[in-house]
């Protein structure tokens, strides 16, 4: 059962029975090599082996073992960076097929867990809640844009009076509700998508990381293989390989790395409150998350707990990594669990890029990479891996508009920039004072 190698979790604790994997312990030689079993990767692999393509994936871990197995689980149309950002960044018309995109993806999540029949509780509904008169206007202004300028019609703001019959909290004063996103179990969101690429023939490989990646085959290899992936006990001959491993990759692709940043962030889960005490802290069971710059997110589990996060460190050290502290800023939520226990309490890494675009592109003409997601990415993953098959296949425009946001590197290099990123982070704090 793989769920006894996963963090310790609400998620792990819940997790649908999967397969053990192997290691990969020999060579193989197909047309596709993804790294990465989180759900880009597995939706990737998905994606092209329906298409009938060879595909082999590795997972240094287990399948979910990072981010996609352990997250908020919120989806959330669009992406972090904000539509009106994106527009300066790359423009009116593909800034509008970016945000397609994220809505198609909203449609694509339903779809497959329907189709595969993946158990992963989910639920419509995502919501987020202003804390002050600047960040209603910020949802009034978003509420314009999606609606006016895109034609979103599934998003509606919710005044102070209607907030309370769907958020038992005094923190809070309008929302802005999305019934297009939703919140889901994500470690068997994942499961179940390995599953699904199993069922269309593609390999998956746990236990192996991937070590490096040249460019000439070996000796008597096929022309069709130009490409050979070395892990610790084997290696991957390949036409196309696929970076899906998000700030897990480490030394495997060094160009990467100036444009991502792993920062560290904390989650909760209480004891069972019971159907009555859960439903009555959410009624809506919308996912919630606030506009704060340094955000808190909540929602319901199906075995009727309250899953909270929030904060983030910057620093690469565990300093908000404690139930206590994490508990602390659920009461300033919900004061009514001041007696509640805390059942469990894990943390990860959210892969961040500087202007919260997700960052997509190749590193070479057969080499394509996904990362960055900074947040957004229960959805933006799972249609990630679709636009990358598509562009295997031949048709690579949707891709291409993602490869054409521009993205910089974090100031002061790999050794100073989390010190600069701290220093630029204190202002924004200051800022969700205001």
């Amino acid at each position: 059962m793989t769920v006894a190698v996963h963090a310790r979790s609400c998620y792990a604790d819940s997790a649908n029975p999967a397969p053990d994997r192997p290691a990969l312990v020999e060579s193989v030689d197909c047309d596709v090599c993804v790294v990465g079993g989180g759900i880009a990767g597995c939706s990737t692999a998905l994606h092209l082996a329906e298409r009938g393509f060879r595909v082999v994936l590795l997972e240094a871990h287990h399948v979910g073992w990072g981010a996609s197995g352990r997250s908020g689980a919120q989806a959330i149309s669009g992406i972090a960076t904000g539509q009106a950002r994106l527009e300066e960044l790359i423009g009116r018309a593909d800034a509008r097929h970016v945000w397609d995109v994220t809505v198609e993806g909203l449609a694509l999540l339903r779809s497959l867990i329907a189709r595969f029949r993946i158990g992963c509780d989910w639920r419509d509904g995502q919501m987020q809640v202003a804390m002050n008169p600047r960040q209603e206007r910020d949802l009034r202004a978003e509420l314009q844009l999606l609606r006016g300028r895109y034609g979103y019609e599934s998003v509606r703001f919710v005044g102070r009076e209607e907030l309370r019959t769907m958020l038992a909290s005094p923190r809070y004063t309008a929302g802005l509700c999305d019934t297009n996103g939703g919140h889901l179990h994500p470690l068997n969101y994942t499961l179940g998508l390995a599953e699904a690429a199993e069922s269309f023939g593609a390999r998956i490989f746990e236990d192996t990381r991937a070590l490096s990646y040249a460019r000439a085959p070996l000796a008597g290899a096929a022309a069709s293989a130009p490409l050979r992936v070395r892990t610790p006990r084997g290696e991957v001959r390949c036409r196309h390989l696929v970076l899906a491993g998000n700030t897990y990759l480490g030394p495997l692709a060094p160009a990467l790395r100036p444009r991502i940043m792993a920062v560290g962030t904390q989650i909760i889960a209480t004891e069972r409150l019971g159907a009555g005490p859960a439903h009555a802290l959410i009624p809506s069971d919308v996912a919630v998350s606030d506009l704060n710059w340094v955000l808190d997110y909540f929602r319901r589990s199906a075995d009727h707990r309250l899953i909270f996060g929030g904060r983030v460190s910057y620093s690469g050290r565990d300093s908000f990594a404690t139930a206590k502290a994490a508990r602390a800023r659920m009461l300033a939520v919900f004061p009514q669990l001041s007696g509640t226990g805390i059942d469990y309490a894990w943390g990860g890494q959210v892969d961040i890029t500087r202007n919260r675009a997700p960052h997509f592109g190749r590193l070479e003409p057969d080499v394509y990479f996904l990362q960055g997601f900074s947040g957004h990415g229960i959805v933006l993953t799972g249609i990630a891996g679709k636009l990358i098959a598509e562009a295997i296949a031949g048709t690579a425009g949707r891709f291409d508009v993602f490869a054409r946001i521009p993205h910089r590197s974090f100031p002061g290099g790999i050794a100073l920039r989390r010190p600069a990123l701290m220093l630029a982070m204190l202002g924004y704090r200051l800022r969700d004072l205001l």
